[in-house]
């Protein structure tokens, strides 16, 4: 009998849920859980609650020297009959207020 207990007991316990092995979120946590954003920090938090940021941790992006680079403007495929609609629809509020 408790031979059989005892493998009940194991069976269960290998029969465990996927959804609980699922990502952890903050609605299947407790009250004080915050994931985040995957953010790096920039610096650390002092004993009486003040933050230091440390200049070395801040992200430092280099951009090119872009003077004389040709830009070409996007432009929709639509583009001039949203125009055209726009100064038809100007025209006709115009009208209106004669």
């Amino acid at each position: 009998m408790p031979l059989g207990l005892i493998t009940g007991i194991g069976r269960a316990m290998r029969r465990k849920r996927t959804s609980s092995l699922d990502i952890l979120s903050s609605k299947r946590a407790p009250r004080n859980y915050y994931k985040g954003k995957n953010c790096k920090p920039t610096g650390f938090h002092t004993r009486k609650g003040g933050y230091v940021v440390v200049p070395e941790k801040l992200p430092n992006y280099v951009v090119p020297d872009l003077t004389g680079f040709k830009v070409i403007l996007f432009h929709h495929c639509h583009l001039l009959e949203v125009v055209l609609f726009c100064l038809w629809v100007m025209d006709v509020k115009n009208l209106h207020q004669y």
